[in-house]
């Protein structure tokens, strides 16, 4: 259980705890219908405050493996379908909030090298016996991980459109950004599910 890999189901916990919460764990019978199919590749573009973020942490205490959330999910919608328990805790997850990675960066380059480092020191220490071909390079250390485990991985990426806004005017920037996730996500056999929040649509962004 790391920070981003497999990580615990506190942030959903605290979400359901709070004064206010409205149920909406019905989401997760459709995410659980597109898991590993063409159609597994989810952008969820909404105005700020539409619980975008309350969503992502919900998937993540649903399907990471780094913890055991049935209790959590067992007063909600989700429990009466007939497969809440089949996909419950059962997939790697890895879990990204970019405006994170972005604050702690001063340009694009760092931004993507952040997410690169973070991920892969969760990963080798998850993977310890795996047989890296390079394990500096992201992609290659997931293919390898996939291939040795046969275990795919659901990629949550919150704020993904973040850099953006930060870079309007930076197309190189940009183009470097979509570079990174369409090399990490796209056509990917370790990829279950990619779920993307953010504020804009995506046709904005070309």
């Amino acid at each position: 259980m790391g920070r981003y890999l497999n990580s615990n189901a506190d942030g959903f916990g605290k979400i359901v705890n709070s004064e206010i919460y409205v149920d909406k764990t019905s989401m997760l019978s459709y995410t659980n219908q597109v898991l590993n199919t063409m159609q597994g590749y989810l952008c969820v573009s909404r105005p700020r405050r539409f619980g975008k973020s309350t969503a992502a942490n919900m998937l993540t205490a649903y399907y990471s493996c780094g913890c055991d959330s049935k209790a959590l999910f067992s007063g909600f919608k989700i429990a009466k379908d007939k497969d809440f328990e089949k996909y419950l805790n059962h997939y790697n997850t890895i879990s990204l909030n970019m405006q994170e990675f972005l604050s702690r960066s001063k340009e694009i380059g760092q931004v993507i090298d952040r997410v690169r480092r973070m991920l892969l020191r969760e990963l080798k220490n998850s993977y310890p016996d795996v047989d890296y071909f390079d394990d500096t390079d992201l992609v290659e250390s997931l293919q390898d991980i996939y291939a040795a485990t046969k275990q795919s991985f659901i990629i949550i990426i919150d704020e993904w459109d973040c850099v953006f806004r930060e870079y309007q005017q930076d197309k190189k920037a940009q183009e470097e950004y979509l570079d990174f996730l369409r090399d990490f996500l796209k056509d990917k056999v370790y990829v279950a599910l990619a779920y993307l929040t953010g504020i804009l649509p995506i046709k904005k962004y070309g």
